[in-house]
């Protein structure tokens, strides 16, 4: 049985997002098509997700210098006890689904609070002499992400970074496949939004019958 991490980082739902709906059709599909697997849901916007600040750093500093998890404070314990659960959980999934929009050509600022916590030395990758090296080398990941206009393509691909930036992520993490699911076009061409927006639903039951 394998597991997989489904990853929202979207402040909708299915209803009203398109990148939310196509995340659901996959899931949806993905559960028929692997009815033995387990699908854990990580709606960041809704979880607790600490971002890396002063007590956090603090707190490893004082876990590396030999302190016993005791000797921290209590804000420390909390928010380094949270970013240990969320690395743990990242490491532990066997798949990973990322859902996103494309906001200011990347993503929400929770999503990368969220890469910030599970970017973790001896967990999900290590240093080495020759310099870092990913853990987590039999592992897939999926981004799904909405875009308002057409990103893939053209003159503003080269702005597109929330992708490609989940794309050095998953590379330095050593996860050897990273796919996306792109919904664009939706604002750019109103008049053809719904056949966008179905037309991604589609695929997206399509990719995860072989995820």
């Amino acid at each position: 049985m394998a597991t997989l991490l489904y990853i929202t980082a979207h402040p909708h739902d299915h209803q009203t997002s398109f990148s939310m709906a196509a995340g659901q059709a996959f899931v949806e599909s993905y559960r028929e098509s692997h009815s033995g697997d387990q699908i854990v849901t990580l709606d960041l916007y809704n979880a607790n997700i600490p971002h890396i600040d002063a007590d956090v750093f603090s707190g490893w500093g004082k876990l590396r210098s030999g302190q016993d998890f005791g000797a921290l404070s209590a804000e420390e314990k909390t928010k380094v006890s949270r970013l240990g659960e969320l690395t743990d959980q990242f490491v532990a999934a066997d798949k990973y689904v990322f859902v996103t929009p494309l906001w200011n050509f990347s993503f929400p600022p929770v999503m990368k609070a969220y890469i910030d916590s599970i970017c973790t030395a001896g967990k999900t990758f290590r240093y080495t002499a020759e310099g870092p090296v990913g853990l987590l080398t039999d592992k897939k990941a999926l981004h799904i992400q909405a875009r308002g206009g057409i990103y893939s393509e053209g003159p503003a691909a080269q702005m597109e970074m929330g992708h490609r930036y989940l794309g050095v992520i998953m590379q330095f993490f050593g996860i050897p496949s990273f796919e996306g699911l792109f919904v664009e076009g939706h604002n750019q061409f109103p008049d053809r939004a719904q056949q966008i927006k179905e037309d991604a639903i589609a695929r997206a039951r399509e990719l995860a019958r072989t995820f």
